[in-house]
């Protein structure tokens, strides 16, 4: 059982698997029920989810006709836009990555955009504070009063390690709230803070929430293009830690009422997923928090999800102060380096079920860009490595096919002897093996081990950061198709040479023959699809592989010549 033939079913299912997403995205999107919008001001809020808790609610509060201004930050690694309105991010930009590959045309591609406030790609991060000792005030410091900035552009100078971005709010009654952002140099991580000052004469009872809300990405392009577009194969949606275990919820599944959190828990955050970045509120981690999921304007044509967590009950006396904290990762999803950010925190990089082969051989790779310096390298190298722990069991694979193609015209004896008699047939043919010292499932093993190290590396390849825009030799980018099909290609010839030395005559029927001969081109188109980086590592793996089949197979031919001599 040669390696091609146990690829069959493997190739079929996943060409069947992509299609079938592909298909999905263009045509099981469910059309939008025809509603009003509501104003982008009330759009945030939702119904109140915590028990006990003041509601958060979706009427425009106080002030929310007041004029709001857009303020500025830049660092070295962030440009950012703060609505007043509630002191919300709803812009930002990640400085060190491009949406495009840097070429000698475009040497400065625009970078990538993680928060939007645009209704089609709206993605924005808010914040605020809800009183429970007076919920019916119409003047309250949420994420829809307007605060007050004492300038509208605010630039991490060079020399300057942190960057403070204070706003402040004051009601009538003397409750002055002061929510101030703090930027830290080369950090993805921006500190919360909201200083509650009671100037007045009673008492303030309330809790402060964060909250990210999302518009599912537009759908562009047809199934062909989402096909070979590894963002339009990853996850969109929340997540959440709880503390002690990691979960999802797609955007298709948030009015699935099983589906929809709404638990308190301590030492987790709560994110929102795209590929390859994402943004997620921590709080304090000895903090209980209460996180709820819900959807805003769902009958709208552009819907928004929502993922929140509020903090415990705060109460201020007249003249006392508290604070309420929080921080906010904007950034990219750089393995190894999160969990410092906070626990859990390396699981929004998601391997699915094959995280346990993904994640060391990220490693491996790692190790080997750092002794070369270029990611198509150290996938040969990986390739290398690979076979070279498995050189052995691929060496009695190549050897039985090798033995079993010199048995074939014996074996084929056997069935004319025997004819429809399958069990006398078996038989002989099991006592020809063993007298030839032949193990007809020799190859078996050896396909077992190179399933899930496939699996493992499409998923490194296509979700690591490291290998986004990696360039090697003609493709520009490792984690994109081969923008001209030379690796595919180079598999197909790889497997008809394959072919060739396990000729159709070595015990196929018919109808497995046909089924060989256009294998070469159902892997050609499959792999057309894959990221380069995965269909290097396949060619590679294919050329050494034949190298060491041929080597094999010309071997034991001269060791039955001189047998025979």
């Amino acid at each position: 059982m040669n390696q091609t033939r146990n690829f069959l079913l493997f190739a079929l299912l996943a060409v069947a698997y992509l299609l079938f997403m592909a298909w999905e995205k263009d045509y099981m999107t469910p059309p939008a029920a025809a509603s009003g919008v509501a104003s982008a001001a009330s759009a945030p809020g939702v119904p109140n989810v915590q028990p006990g808790a003041p509601a958060i609610s979706t009427a425009a509060a106080a002030g929310g006709n007041a004029p709001a201004t857009l303020v500025t930050v830049t660092t070295d690694v962030l440009r950012l836009t703060i609505d007043t309105r509630g002191g919300s991010l709803v812009r930002a930009q990640l400085l060190d990555y491009p949406v495009a590959p840097r070429t000698r045309k475009d040497p400065n591609p625009a970078p990538v955009d993680l928060f939007d406030d645009t209704d089609a790609h709206y993605f924005v991060a808010q914040n605020g504070l809800v009183s429970s000792s007076d919920p019916a005030a119409a003047d309250q410091p949420n994420h829809l009063a307007v605060f007050q900035a004492a300038q509208t552009a605010y630039t991490l100078a060079a020399g300057q390690n942190e960057l403070d971005v204070p706003l402040t709010w004051q009601d009538a009654k003397g409750l002055t709230v002061t929510k101030t952002y703090r930027f830290s140099r080369g950090s993805y991580v921006i500190a919360l803070d909201q200083k509650i000052a009671n100037g007045g004469s009673t008492a303030w009872q309330g809790n402060a929430y964060t909250q990210l809300l999302r518009a599912e990405p537009p759908h562009t392009g047809n199934w062909l293009q989402n096909l070979s577009n590894p963002e339009s194969r990853s996850f969109q949606g929340a997540a959440w830690y709880t503390g002690e275990k990691f979960e999802k919820l797609p955007f298709k599944n948030f009015a699935e009422p099983k589906d929809k959190l709404d638990a308190p828990f301590k030492g987790g955050w709560a994110a929102m997923l795209r590929l390859y970045f994402f943004a997620a509120w921590i709080p304090p981690a000895g903090e209980i928090a209460h996180y709820a999921t819900d959807t805003v304007n769902p009958g709208s044509e552009h819907p928004r999800y929502l993922i929140r967590a509020i903090g415990p009950t705060l109460s201020v006396a007249p003249g006392q102060s508290a604070d309420a904290t929080a921080r906010l990762y904007v950034g990219p999803n750089r393995q190894g380096q999160l969990d410092a950010v906070a626990p859990g925190l390396d699981l929004t990089i998601d391997y699915g079920m094959f995280k346990a082969i993904a994640v060391p051989m990220h490693g491996v790779l790692s190790f080997f860009h750092s002794l070369v310096k270029n990611w198509g390298l150290a996938i040969i190298l990986l390739v290398l490595a690979i076979k070279g722990v498995t050189w052995k069991l691929t060496a009695m694979q190549y050897r039985s096919s090798a033995k079993m193609r010199k048995l074939m015209p014996r074996v084929q004896a056997l069935k004319e002897r025997y004819g429809d008699d399958k069990v006398k047939l078996q038989q002989a043919q099991m006592e020809l093996y063993k007298k030839e010292k032949v193990n007809p499932m020799a190859g078996c093993f050896p396909v077992l081990i190179t399933l899930p190290v496939f699996y493992g590396l499409f998923y490194v390849l296509e979700y690591s950061l490291e290998l986004r825009h990696a360039p090697f030799l003609w493709m520009p980018d490792l984690s994109a198709p081969d923008p001209y099909y030379i690796l595919p290609g180079i598999y197909a010839l790889v497997m008809l040479g394959t072919q060739w030395l396990n000729p159709a005559a070595a015990g196929m029927d018919p109808a497995q023959a046909k089924m060989m001969k256009v294998m070469p081109l159902l892997f050609t188109v499959m792999f057309a699809f894959f990221p380069a980086g995965l269909c290097l590592y396949y060619a590679v793996n294919g050329l050494v592989g034949l190298g060491q089949q041929w080597w094999i197979t010309h071997h034991v031919d001269r060791e039955e010549a001189a047998a025979k001599v």
